[in-house]
């Protein structure tokens, strides 16, 4: 069968035709970047201690009722206490001066019966100071971002197989419109949980339309301008998101309005629909040749170029005399041995790097003491990581590129823990040189995926391994409060997660320089390595199998 870039090389690389749907999809992708770490500000913890009823008591107890204790080896007053109200005001009412006629220590201290007071220095309100998620409730900080993650990992899931089964085009319109419609409705949640159950079917189609839109235009496009979609593009657009995000954050300093902001955009989408195609090579899965060609025809218009009589040779004349469309679904990434254990090593493989890179990337707020320069300094590091992985694709071979990125990714989460406290700035240097290479890293998986899968099953294999992958984004703000207990606990974790990624991405097979595969028979299989240690070749069954067609 002749491949499909083959077919349509008469339309080129880059005329108008693919110029308007590289744009177009990688605009798409902007809200993607806004949304996704909006819970870096939405759920940012304020300075906070326990409200003191205005009772008359004296400037020293005033200044001592919250207790001090030391955190992290700085003195920092109570979150959470502070001493009986009823035992202080007899105190200062018969004159007693703390810390000289009364020993502090010995004074029983008591909850935030009377709520929380939260400094306003940099958020006017956030989820935080809005619904209380401090002390008893604090678990409820991190399992906001855990909802919003588990709803991206359904999302993810069903639209995958959705999309293989529907189109590429009606599911990346309609999780745009999910993610618009529910970021707009959270602006009226009246209670945590309340906001949470929107968020999870926010999360339902934030990251599922750029799923779509990146297997729309890997489809689309041909060769070296996918290759520079793929990894460049997309994650740019998702990156220019990101990086608008701590710029809105800082004007629109209450969590209503950001919400807000992250909503409407998503209004000025809908007209998108008539200039974004369908994908031609899905409509040729389905054996709609005709839609296909029209399609196709429409592109050759804008590019100016003439047209063939017959496009597709394969598929020529009647429908009915058509090549007869292949049918697959999640179960066919088991069916086959060879098929099966790509999907598992790269579940993995993905799994363990989003774990690393949200992690990082949530934990941006603590990188500097404004969190607005954190989440920017954050956001600026993917751009040469893209780029990096864009240079990588176009040159170099899939695994032992993603071998390495995961190695650079581990190495200086592990060398900040012979970093003493005293050089925070070379801890902020090493976290994000391995953010970058988190971030690299996460770029390749995407491009990397598209390529390995066919036509028939892409979108449902990008959608289950991305599934997989999420289950480490919804464990990453645990893994992030982990610090509470050890500081350096979360960087042992996802540097160890890191190398044994690496190790399990050397049984990976190699996509580089191969055409897309249209069928399940053209998926490549693993070639032959040779053991590193023997230097003899595995028993493992690792050929290639060329198409018989």
């Amino acid at each position: 069968m002749k491949d499909f870039a083959d077919s349509v090389s008469f339309l080129g690389q880059w005329g108008r035709f693919q110029q308007v749907v590289f744009f177009l999809l990688c605009v798409s992708l902007v809200p993607n970047g806004f949304g996704t770490f909006i819970l870096v500000f939405l759920t940012d913890v304020p300075r906070h201690h326990c409200v003191v009823p205005g009772f008359n008591l004296t400037e020293d107890w005033n200044t001592t009722i919250i207790p001090i204790k030391v955190v992290n080896g700085k003195q920092e007053q109570s979150r959470c206490s502070r001493y009986r109200l009823d035992v202080v005001r007899n105190l200062s009412a018969q004159g007693f001066i703390p810390g000289r006629d009364v020993n502090l220590t010995e004074l029983e201290q008591e909850g935030c019966v009377d709520g929380w007071s939260y400094s306003k220095d940099i958020f006017q309100s956030t989820l935080v100071s809005e619904f209380d998620l401090v002390c008893s409730d604090e678990w409820k900080q991190p399992f906001t971002a855990t909802v919003y993650f588990i709803g991206v990992l359904f999302g993810s899931f069903f639209s995958g197989q959705l999309s293989d089964r529907f189109g590429r085009k009606p599911v990346l319109f309609a999780t745009m419109a999910v993610q618009t419609f529910f970021s707009f409705i959270q602006v009226f949640s009246t209670s945590w949980t309340m906001f949470t159950i929107l968020l999870f079917f926010n999360g339902l189609g934030q990251m599922s339309n750029f799923v779509a839109a990146l297997v729309l235009g890997a489809e689309i496009l041909t060769r070296n301008v996918r290759v520079l979609y793929s990894s460049l593009g997309s994650c740019l657009g998702f990156a220019i998101g990101y990086m608008i995000l701590p710029l809105a954050a800082y004007f629109l300093r209450d969590w209503k309005s950001l919400m807000l902001a992250s909503s409407l955009p998503g209004l000025l989408y809908l007209p998108l629909w008539t200039f974004i195609p369908e994908s031609p090579r899905w409509l040729l899965s389905q054996g709609k040749v005709e839609e296909a060609e029209a399609i196709v025809r429409k592109a050759a218009k804008w590019n100016k170029v003439k047209v063939p009589n017959i496009i597709f040779q394969d598929y020529s004349g009647d429908e009915k005399n058509a090549q007869p469309k292949e049918k697959a679904n999640v179960l066919d990434l088991l069916r086959k041995s060879s098929i099966r254990t790509t999907t598992l090593i790269f579940c993995f493989v993905f799994f363990c790097s989003t774990t690393g890179y949200y992690g990082l990337s949530l934990n941006t707020a603590q990188l500097h003491a404004n969190p607005y320069i954190s989440c920017f300094i954050s956001a600026a590091v993917e751009v040469p990581a893209y780029i990096s992985s864009w240079l990588i694709l176009h040159y170099l071979p899939r695994r032992p590129s993603i071998i390495s990125s995961l190695l650079l990714g581990a190495m200086p989460l592990y060398l900040i823990l012979l970093v003493p406290q005293s050089l925070p700035n070379l801890c902020i240097a090493l976290e994000m040189f391995g953010k970058y290479a988190f971030t690299t890293t996460f770029s390749l998986m995407f491009t990397y995926m598209t390529e390995l899968y066919p036509t028939v099953l892409r979108n449902t294999a990008t959608g289950t391994c991305t599934t997989v992958s999420r289950v480490g984004s919804s464990i990453a703000p645990f893994v992030i409060k982990l610090n509470t207990y050890i500081l350096y606990l979360p960087y042992i974790i996802l540097s160890t997660l890191a190398v044994v990624a690496a190790i399990a991405a050397y049984f990976l097979p190699e996509s580089f320089g191969k055409p897309l595969p249209e069928t399940m028979t053209q998926m490549h299989k693993r070639e032959r390595f040779k053991c590193p240690c023997t230097g003899k070749e595995t028993t493992i069954r690792l050929e290639h199998l060329e198409s018989p067609l």
